[in-house]
């Protein structure tokens, strides 16, 4: 048993290693720092020519709006679940809806916003197609959907930290006179903000990586187009791509344009994975070494 832990131990370490080797060595060579700074060409072959700052720009954007949504979210809900649980029936409702989102496809959730955002009561958050239907397609629609694919990790992540805390310290602040909010608030939302940011740097690594939701969301320019006169705000409202879809453009699983292009955005996009993982494992090594510090003094 312990022979074949070190076997499928060392051969998802190969396998890791495998796929980061592959892709520095055949993206490395076509990185260029123009391509990080040009826009696409505005043509219908848009990636034949320029650089991929918009994709790069339109994952940082999605990213972090996605996350601002998942965020506070996902954390009201955990607390509710681990600190309440009343009444029981819609507690377990709940769980079962979270972990229903966890397993569901994103292409699924995105066919769903695009139904639930061509609404005419949503018309704000994108703007209106030819004909005066509301397009549903945005920075704003494509976030809202890439807050689920978020939520359950910064949930689950969150509850663990909670169960985690000891019960006496929850006793201890009740006999300091505190309420069963307040101590939430200051004493178990801080205990567990390690567990909040684990969970975080992972909903970011999902946003980031995820294709369908953009695809549908988003639309099929790889340059940002902005709808409006608010400055900032037309892009949000406007449509665009990410690095994901423009990996799949220039591959030869797409359209096949540009695939030097193609492996160089996707070394990018490697890098954030990477560089959001080295992140995971700092948020998660910060608690024990604060505890250690306080132990110390």
């Amino acid at each position: 048993m312990l022979a074949f832990c070190w076997i499928a131990g060392i051969t998802a370490c190969l396998i890791a290693f495998a796929i980061i080797a592959y892709m520095a060595y055949r993206g490395v060579q076509y990185l260029r720092p123009a391509l990080l700074v040009d826009r696409p060409n505005a043509d219908f072959d848009q990636s034949k020519s320029g650089g991929f700052f918009d994709p790069l720009l339109g994952t940082i954007i999605l990213t972090i709006m996605g996350t601002l949504i998942a965020v506070p979210v996902a954390v009201a809900t955990a607390v509710w679940l681990t600190e309440y649980k009343r009444p029981f029936f819609l507690a377990r409702a709940v769980e079962s809806a979270v972990e229903m989102i966890a397993g569901t496809p994103s292409i699924v959730l995105a066919i769903f916003g695009l139904i639930i955002f061509q609404n005419e009561i949503f018309a704000f958050l994108s703007f209106r197609a030819e004909g005066g239907s509301v397009f549903g397609r945005s920075f704003f629609t494509a976030a809202a959907m890439m807050s689920l694919i978020a939520l359950p990790l910064i949930v689950g992540s969150t509850r663990e930290g909670l169960n985690a805390i000891p019960g006496h310290v929850r006793e201890a602040s009740y006999a300091l006179g505190k309420s069963k909010w307040a101590t939430i608030r200051k004493v178990l939302l801080p205990s567990v903000r390690p567990s909040i940011g684990t969970g975080t740097v992972l909903g970011m690594g999902r946003i980031a990586g995820d294709t369908a939701i953009v695809v549908v969301l988003l639309g099929a320019s790889l340059q940002l187009q902005g709808y409006g006169s608010v400055p900032g705000l037309d892009i949000l409202r406007g449509t665009g791509g990410t690095l994901t879809t423009y990996v799949f453009s220039n591959s030869p699983a797409g359209e096949g344009n540009a695939p030097q292009k193609a492996y160089a955005a996707a070394v990018v996009l490697l890098a954030i994975a990477i560089g959001l993982n080295l992140a995971v494992d700092w948020v998660s090594r910060r608690d024990p070494m604060q505890k250690a510090k306080a132990v110390g003094a």
